[in-house]
């Protein structure tokens, strides 16, 4: 389908939920603004990861939506804004049905069997070999949009500046070397022991004198108290935070190491140096995608890339990571 960028007025960008999954799709951004330079962009998204896009100079506004929100009621809501184009990202069963009852005119979603009906313009169906981030681009294929840029977008916001830099002024961190280490992880299968976590931690300090900043979000309490605890002086716990404040602190590091989470994207996209420690997901697909990042795993392990929620054995792709991998790594990072 043959489109005149010049009659593309308002895009509508669909993706509710995953904060990693929502920083990865801000991919197709700087393609989308120089192919329709006429065009505002907006994003639809549930409302707890709205920040994900909130402070993005390239998004003109964010809607949202609960995740259990009557679906004619949201295409409701999108047709009273009157889009030219959508672009639904997310292309789950849910999000086609409010694609198609959108009334948009250029209706654009993956090729997945059984939401087709949904969408006037087609991109690929499968992921193929490339990362999650990249499989957005396939989308914009069909639209002809060149593919000049690969950068992932997250802004923090002001306030959440000033919150991070009261913590670090208040720590004495501002001209200390800074390691954000992040022990979250949305599977249980994806976080790295805690055990492991303090070997990592110490050896980071012996090697590159840094100090050690835990962030923690609901459910890491338990594992960031014990880091702290085995670490002593060399070693923060970040305060209670929200997620865009960890961002705010998570931009003042020098380098971060997290689990694959929402937190490890939202790091590479700020362009902080960053190293992903993986299991049970794909890094190639998964991984930190900056080219200040990195990623380590224990690829010997018959059961490595399970994707099991949680560990039918015992945890070995953690517990048996070496150390020594993680570190030498951590030094490629920083001497890039």
């Amino acid at each position: 389908m043959k489109i005149n960028p010049s009659e593309i007025n308002k895009i509508l960008c669909i993706k509710p939920r995953g904060i990693g999954d929502i920083v990865l799709s801000t991919i197709i951004l700087d393609n989308l603004v120089a192919h329709y330079p006429n065009a505002k962009i907006d994003y639809l998204t549930e409302h707890f990861a709205k920040h994900s896009v909130t402070n993005n100079p390239l998004v003109n506004k964010v809607l949202t939506m609960h995740k259990t929100e009557f679906v004619l009621k949201v295409a409701w809501r999108i047709r009273k804004e009157k889009y030219d184009m959508l672009i639904d990202l997310w292309s789950n069963p849910r999000s086609a049905q409010i694609t198609f009852f959108s009334g948009v005119k250029y209706r654009v979603g993956y090729a997945y069997r059984g939401r087709k009906y949904a969408y006037n313009i087609l991109g690929t169906s499968g992921k193929g070999d490339h990362h999650s981030a990249e499989h957005n681009l396939e989308l914009l294929t069909p639209l002809g949009v060149n593919i000049i840029s690969k950068k992932l977008h997250y802004y923090v916001g002001n306030l959440e500046k000033v919150f991070a830099d009261k913590f670090f002024n208040d720590n004495n961190l501002d001209g200390e070397k800074v390691f954000g280490i992040i022990p979250a992880g949305g599977w249980d299968s994806k976080r790295c022991d805690k055990e492991k976590w303090v070997d990592i931690c110490t050896e980071s300090v012996n090697k590159f004198n840094c100090k050690i900043l835990v962030l923690w979000g609901p459910g890491d309490e338990s594992d960031a108290q014990f880091i702290k605890s085995k670490l002593g002086e060399n070693c923060l716990l970040a305060p209670k935070s929200s997620l865009p404040q960890m961002a705010a602190m998570i931009s003042e590091c020098d380098l971060v190491i997290a689990n694959d989470s929402g937190p490890m994207h939202i790091a590479a996209a700020l362009g902080v140096k960053t190293l992903g420690i993986f299991g049970p997901t794909n890094p190639k697909a998964h991984g930190p995608y900056s080219q200040n990042s990195d990623y380590v795993i224990k690829d010997d392990l018959d059961c490595i890339i399970c994707n099991k929620l949680i560990c039918p054995f015992q945890h070995e792709c953690m517990r048996e990571l070496s150390t020594d991998t993680v570190i030498k790594k951590v030094s490629s990072l920083i001497n890039r």
